[in-house]
């Protein structure tokens, strides 16, 4: 497990990719379970944010799933689909603490002009880290070049906001 955990790390810091991970639908659920556990210790730890986090965290997750099932068949790479994913939710794993504890403080601070402006630019590294993170696995599994990569990822992760804000717009 241990040997595990150190190659999403590997992932997240853009040392490894994809192609290092079995293909294994095992290994995808541990994965995924282990995002899920992740996120949902560190919000606990945290006083609550508001609003039906865990709801966010399940759809999510759903999304994830549906958005790689459907990426990788679309161009024709339904045979990457179990390393593409696990390496996503492994990485998200290894990088959810410091991206929830970021947007724990962004919400704490939103009021102190002293600390906002800083721990948003830590915020906006993170997104910054994650993006290139899951552009480098997306490079590895379409073998395309970057840029189109890193619109992918953030074309996903708009597609994933608006969802989010369609399902939850009465609650946010």
């Amino acid at each position: 497990m241990k040997e595990l955990v150190r190659l999403f790390v590997e992932i997240a810091l853009m040392r490894k990719g994809p192609q290092d991970l079995p293909a294994s639908v095992a290994l995808l659920a541990t994965s995924a379970a282990g995002y899920f556990i992740v996120n949902c210790l560190v919000s606990a730890a945290l006083p609550p944010i508001p609003g039906p986090w865990l709801w966010h965290l399940v759809v999510d997750v759903v999304f994830t799933f549906v958005w790689y099932a459907l990426l990788l068949r679309i161009l024709r790479r339904p045979e990457r689909f179990l390393q593409t994913t696990t390496a996503v939710f492994g990485y998200q794993a290894v990088l959810a603490p410091l991206w929830i504890a970021a947007v724990w403080l962004v919400r704490q601070f939103a009021d102190d002009d002293t600390w906002l402006v800083p721990i948003s630019m830590i915020g906006l590294g993170i997104v910054v880290w994650k993006v290139a993170a899951n552009a480098q696995v997306l490079k590895a599994a379409l073998e395309w070049a970057l840029p189109a990569c890193v619109a992918l990822v953030i074309l996903q992760y708009l597609a994933g906001q608006i969802l989010l804000f369609y399902l939850f717009s009465g609650t946010i």
